[in-house]
C-alpha cells in the first residue's frame, strides 16, 4: 500500500480526536495526537496568557513539528488529529487578535514557523473537519475538560472565522472538507464507511465533495 500522511483540522470540538482513533483502527494507520496532558507550559499559560502565550506556541510548534517528521518518515501510513499550520494561522493569530500575544512576539513567531514548515514534508490530504458553534459547544459542555471551561461562543466564532480564511487559501496538498455535525462516525459503523470512502475517493485524486 501507499504510504500516507493525512492531517486532521477543524475547531474546538468539531470531532478531530475521535476520527483519528476510528480512521487509525479501522485502516490500521499510525495514530498521533496533540500533547495536552504533558505539556509543561498549559498552567503557566491558563494563569496568565499574556506571560506565557509566547512560551505556549513555541513548544507546540515543536512538538508538532517533531509529531510531523516522525509520522511521515514512518514506512506505515499515519494520521495526525491536528496539524502544524493550524497553530500559526488560527490559535496564534487568535491570541494576538485578543491582545494576549504581542505582535512583536507574534512576527518572531511567524518567521520561525515559516523557518520550520518550508522543511516538511507536504501531507497527501489535510480533512477539515466543520459543525456549527452551537454543536460544538455543546460537545465542549459534555466532555467537561477542566482546560476548556472558559472557552466561549464569542471565541469559537473568531476561530471559525479564521479557519474558513486559512482553508481558503490552503493549498499544501488536497483538502477534503467534512460536517461532522452530520455525521455520527463514532456510533453508526456506516457514517465511519462513508468517511472512509471520502478519504480513498481524494486520495485516488476524484473531485472534493463537501457532505
Amino acid at each position: 500500500m501507499t504510504k500516507r500522511l493525512i492531517l486532521l483540522a477543524g475547531n474546538i470540538g468539531a470531532g478531530k480526536t475521535s476520527l483519528t482513533e476510528r480512521i487509525g483502527e479501522r485502516l490500521g494507520w499510525k495514530t498521533a495526537y496533540e500533547s495536552v496532558a504533558d505539556n509543561p507550559y498549559l498552567p503557566n499559560f491558563y494563569e496568565n496568557m499574556k506571560d506565557w502565550a509566547f512560551h505556549l506556541q513555541v513548544y507546540f510548534l515543536g512538538h508538532r513539528a517533531e509529531q510531523h517528521i516522525y509520522l511521515a518518515e514512518l514506512p506505515e501510513s499515519a494520521i495526525l488529529d491536528r496539524s502544524i499550520y493550524e497553530d500559526a494561522y488560527i490559535f496564534a493569530r487568535a491570541l494576538n487578535h485578543m491582545d494576549n500575544l504581542s505582535d512583536r512576539d507574534y512576527q518572531a513567531y511567524l518567521r520561525l514557523y515559516r523557518l520550520i514548515v518550508a522543511h516538511l514534508p507536504k501531507p497527501d490530504l489535510l480533512i477539515y473537519l466543520q459543525a456549527p458553534v452551537s454543536v460544538l459547544m455543546e460537545r465542549i459542555r459534555r466532555r467537561a475538560r477542566d482546560i476548556e471551561t472558559s472557552i466561549d461562543e464569542g471565541y469559537l466564532n473568531l476561530l471559525e472565522r479564521f479557519y474558513e480564511e486559512w482553508i481558503q487559501d490552503f493549498d499544501l496538498c488536497p483538502v477534503l472538507t467534512i460536517r461532522s455535525d452530520d455525521l455520527d462516525f463514532v456510533h453508526k459503523t456506516q457514517h465511519l464507511d462513508i468517511v472512509v470512502q471520502r478519504i480513498n475517493e481524494k486520495l485516488s485524486g476524484r473531485d472534493e465533495l463537501v457532505f
